[in-house]
């Protein structure tokens, strides 16, 4: 399918050898034509790099005919890498799927420029995420599920859409850098900005009603988990109060031990 919905998807990797590939299979298998797709490399030194480039080679010479674009260099983290993409980017909308991820099916990226197409263009595009273990395996549908209308308010209850299936305006996304004071939760943040600012400019929010990612379990939140559930604490503090966030803290600590005693 060709459209005038142009997608970037932005890879960010450094010494990613062991879990790249399957995420650049599922790029290079979309139905979808119009995408670029940015490989954002800190100066890895394994082989991630050959991985990309041949990557890039198998694409020039497919029916699709995605364009591929790799820069490695040295960076300051995920987050700053992630900036490098922003402005790179120069798709409608963009998305971020991290080494390890994969595009949840062939027409993935043909459901979300569907969705897309409308008179207003919407400031995100979003849907459901199922998990996967280390050797790609589903272990199941992500704990925290997509509200029927997305809203900026929507994250109060947690990151209700996980940011790999969260579709932002390119126009939008490119003034929205990640905020590099944090090192585990920026895409929180940023995420809630990109909302707070399409609301601003009065655009809806599309539902795909579609599971749009397969996401690898084991990323950096996940590795460092109470510094990244600090971080998220702060994030909610400043987007809804301080006293709104105590109490919602404490409803997911009592939802928690319900949890476990049923």
């Amino acid at each position: 399918m060709k459209s005038n919905i142009k997608i970037t998807v932005i890879t960010v990797t450094f010494r990613a050898e062991a879990v790249l590939k399957r995420t650049l299979d599922s790029v290079l298998a979309q139905t979808y034509d119009n995408v670029e797709h940015l490989i954002v490399d800190g100066a890895s030194t394994d082989g991630t790099l050959a991985l990309a480039n041949a990557y890039k080679q198998a694409s020039e010479q497919a029916a699709n005919g995605h364009e591929v674009v790799i820069v490695s260099e040295p960076d300051n983290g995920l987050y700053d890498a992630m900036n490098k993409g922003l402005h790179m980017a120069t798709g409608h909308y963009l998305v971020f799927l991290n080494a390890g991820d994969t595009l949840h099916s062939p027409d993935t990226l043909r459901k979300v420029a569907e969705a897309a197409d409308q008179e207003v263009m919407p400031a995100v595009v979003y849907g459901d995420t199922d998990v996967v273990d280390n050797e790609g395996r589903l272990l199941g549908k992500r704990h925290l599920r997509p509200p029927e209308t997305l809203s900026w308010r929507s994250f109060r209850q947690g990151m209700t859409v996980c940011h790999q299936a969260f579709y932002a305006l390119t126009d939008i996304a490119r003034h929205t850098d990640y905020d590099l004071a944090y090192r585990y939760s920026a895409d929180v943040d940023w995420c809630i900005r990109v909302m707070k600012e399409g609301e601003r400019q009065k655009r809806p929010m599309a539902n795909t009603h579609l599971t749009l990612v397969d996401y690898l379990k084991e990323g950096q939140t996940t590795l460092h988990h109470r510094d990244s559930l600090k971080e998220r604490y702060r994030v909610m503090c400043h987007h809804y109060g301080t006293p709104s966030t105590i109490l919602m803290h404490v409803w997911f600590a009592f939802r928690q031990l319900l949890r476990k005693l049923s």
